[in-house]
């Protein structure tokens, strides 16, 4: 009996003894993936540091081109969207344009675009630049060259030149700016949504898409627009001179825009050719040293991230004011 008792003890702690066997494994291996994963983590965190340290600061990844011991022909990049903290942005460009300014070999300066424009006021600034730099070194000739498009601020930038070329197929001008949002009023009266701004002047909130339009909040803001395009009209009548054939041709101020061949007739342009063609043949230095500033890896790695995604979204949205584009 006693033995039969004592048999049955230990078959019945059995399958308790393996449940909690079996649990301090389990445990085990969740620790060591836990571990794991806390390692894989932290050699990424580590690696993501000592990448951005190596972008910063190493000087093997320098942001800025530029270069040569012989004559050559310097070569500054508009590309893209020309606004603030983009690659085609004031800063960008005007510190590149100083840079081949600066470089004792530089005999011409080609500014190659390929942009369908953007801020007025980045523009704005370029221009002002360019006019200063060809003030202060007349003897550095500044050559723009469209590509595929040069369009408003592109365009604005481009009338600063000392000459403009393009493609017979390229597109050139639309001198004109633009504002563009979105107006959801009916839609939150469909979906029964009610609309709360509080603000401290009466037109503070004017361009809120999710409010009716005003007439007379409508005919200032196309005042702002009128007097942005003056001033676009002015610069660009200052840099082309008599070369524009504006008195015969009002539409050129109208936003239409031209092919290049189209473009000549109209005094937009001085005359067609490639980027290797005006280095060639205009400036007499076909050797070309690209001065625009690059962008670090660190950039283009948090772009990747979507860095600029709200930027973006509120440009589209209409919040960045007008654009010359």
């Amino acid at each position: 009996m006693w033995g039969e008792r004592k048999t049955s003890s230990v078959s019945e702690s059995d399958p308790k003894s393996w449940k909690l066997l079996e649990k301090t494994l389990l445990a085990s291996v969740h620790e060591q993936r836990r571990s794991r994963r806390w390692g894989i983590f932290f050699k990424l965190l580590t690696f993501i540091y000592l990448f951005g340290a190596l972008a910063l600061f190493s000087p093997l990844l320098s942001t800025q081109g530029g270069g040569s011991s012989s004559p050559h022909t310097a070569v500054v990049e508009v590309r893209g969207m020309i606004a603030d903290k983009e690659a085609a942005s004031a800063d960008n460009i005007v510190g590149s344009l100083r840079a081949a300014f600066k470089d004792p070999n530089t005999k011409g300066i080609i500014l190659r675009i390929n942009s369908p424009g953007g801020s007025p006021v980045q523009s704005g600034y370029i221009y002002d630049e360019i006019r200063r730099l060809r003030g202060e070194n007349p003897n550095i000739k500044v050559y723009a060259v469209i590509s595929d498009l040069g369009a408003s601020g592109a365009y604005y930038i481009a009338s600063a030149a000392d000459q403009i070329y393009a493609d017979k197929a390229s597109l050139v001008g639309s001198i004109g700016v633009t504002a563009a949002s979105f107006g959801f009023v009916d839609t939150m009266e469909k979906l029964g949504v009610e609309r709360r701004v509080y603000t401290s002047g009466e037109h503070k909130a004017f361009l809120d898409p999710f409010q009716p339009q005003k007439d007379e909040e409508t005919r200032f803001w196309k005042t702002v627009l009128e007097t942005t395009h003056k001033q676009f009209i002015d610069s660009v009548k200052k840099g082309r001179g008599d070369r524009l054939k504006d008195a015969e041709h009002p539409e050129l101020f109208s936003g239409l825009i031209w092919s290049g061949e189209q473009a000549l007739s109209l005094g937009l342009i001085d005359g067609l050719g490639s980027t290797s063609y005006v280095a060639r043949e205009v400036i007499g230095q076909e050797e070309m040293v690209d001065f625009t500033v690059q962008e670090s890896p660190l950039d283009r790695f948090t772009k990747k991230l979507g860095a600029s995604v709200a930027e973006h979204l509120a440009l589209w949205m209409g919040f960045q004011g007008p654009t010359l584009r």
